[in-house]
């Protein structure tokens, strides 16, 4: 069995690794994995590594030279890894391709009712004796127009589930998924989606072509008040961008579960520290933005699949058998 450096461990992931483990000796690291940390994968064929880890080439190079065969990322994206630098370091890289992507798409949801009705206001004023009404004012979902960004799983569950709302869903993807046209989702170009949609929901990977997909350019773009959500990946919007576009209100809600900047503040308790981002801190301050921490893909069924597909991966690697997760 192969031994294994897990880094970013948080309880839950040991919870789910241990119970899914059949013999792989686990060393588990809080810390992340970075040029500093990569030593501790000394002696070890296999690190698995989670969205926030840097495998750039420094890194990758004192993988290599530890003796790391494999990089086993449990999740879907991988615009953290220097694929170029692992394919050089003979280190294969696979990957969670899908886990629970009704987890993500659900969440999305649940950042636009919690925006539109402000049910989290409500909690915290009914909390406080405050049974006000004042300022808590929504909109009917019902037959707005929802942009989706992207069209593979998770997007095409969203769209699903806002045509089941009652909603005229727009999408723009270079291939466009037959299933969701034939129930009513209609494809156009970026331009069009953007100057059209209520509500613009982002479910693409982050990639040099969609880096700052939501700059300056596409936010002058949308309508006055227009909702933005993001559980994809924080690179697609420039944050920049983004906070003048609140200050100005050409955008009226902001939802997001990643940010641009995440890697040193989510996933960490920073209730006792100064946040030394400024404009995350920013962001804070507007009442019609609502930050989660990358909590997004956090449900059972989630961490269940993600444990389960990560051993495998690493089972198949070990036996010599294809790794049909394989990232090339």
């Amino acid at each position: 069995m192969k031994k294994i450096a897990f880094f970013s461990t948080k309880p839950y992931d040991k919870e789910f690794f241990e119970k899914y483990n059949q013999g792989h000796e686990i060393d588990f690291y809080e810390v992340a994995l970075n040029e500093q940390s990569a030593r501790l994968a000394e002696g070890v064929e296999v690190v698995c590594a989670f969205v926030n880890d840097k495998l750039n080439a420094a890194v990758i190079e004192t993988l290599q030279k530890s003796g790391v065969q494999l990089i086993a990322l449990r999740c879907a994206g991988f615009n953290n890894v220097d694929l170029a630098a692992a394919e050089q370091a003979n280190i294969k890289v696979v990957r969670v391709p899908a886990y629970s992507p009704y987890a993500v798409a659900e969440h999305a949801l649940a950042l636009i009712m919690t925006l539109n009705r402000k049910t989290h206001k409500a909690y915290n004023r009914v909390r406080e004796g405050n049974f006000s009404l004042e300022k808590l004012t929504g909109f009917d979902i019902y037959q707005k127009t929802v942009g989706v960004i992207g069209t593979g799983k998770i997007g095409g569950i969203f769209a699903r589930i806002m045509l089941g709302l009652g909603c005229k869903v727009l999408a723009y993807d270079t291939y466009h998924d037959e299933h969701l046209m034939a129930i009513g989702v209609s494809y156009v170009n970026l331009d069009e989606l953007l100057n059209a949609s209520d509500i613009v929901s982002l479910h693409c990977p982050l990639t040099e072509e969609t880096r700052h997909l939501i700059n300056t350019e596409a936010l002058d773009q949308m309508k006055k008040g227009v909702m933005v959500i993001n559980t994809s990946r924080g690179g697609l919007i420039d944050t920049q961008a983004v906070v003048e576009a609140l200050k100005n209100k050409t955008v009226g809600y902001l939802g997001i579960d990643v940010y641009e900047q995440e890697e040193n503040v989510f996933f960490n308790d920073l209730s006792e520290e100064i946040l030394q981002d400024d404009t995350l801190a920013r962001l804070m301050t507007f009442p019609n933005v609502l930050i989660t921490s990358h909590q997004g893909f956090l449900t059972e069924e989630a961490l269940t699949q993600i444990a389960i597909t990560t051993l495998q991966n690493i089972s198949d690697f070990e036996h010599q058998r294809e790794l049909t997760n394989e990232i090339k």
